[in-house]
């Protein structure tokens, strides 16, 4: 399991991570999200959709060096679009992924 991974790991547990499309839309348009985080195999359609949730936010998306199955191995959800609401975890997972180009 690479730090990334283990990192989602203890943020979940800390209560600090959503996973799916619909519980990130929501920490999203509540403003409670501190950066969103999309599985490197995730469909070109629901991309499009929480890219353009997050550029209407102004919320910061990475993309995981992992793939969906290898999030649910990790975390027991089977999810390709996750949502941070800490800073910290937040700030960490930023200097860790590469940004999505939100255009």
């Amino acid at each position: 399991m690479n730090k990334t991974l283990s990192l989602l790991t203890i943020c979940r547990k800390a209560g600090k991570l959503e996973l799916g499309m619909d519980p990130v839309k929501d920490v999203c348009n509540s403003r409670k999200a501190c950066c969103v985080l999309v599985a490197k195999d995730i469909s070109l359609k629901s991309l499009k959709e929480i890219k353009y949730v997050c550029k209407r936010e102004d919320i910061k998306i990475f993309t995981l060096d992992a793939t969906i199955d290898d999030v649910w191995g990790c975390l027991g959800k089977r999810a390709g679009i996750l949502g941070v609401v800490d800073k910290g975890f937040a700030k960490k997972l930023s200097t860790m992924l590469e940004p999505v180009i939100n255009e």
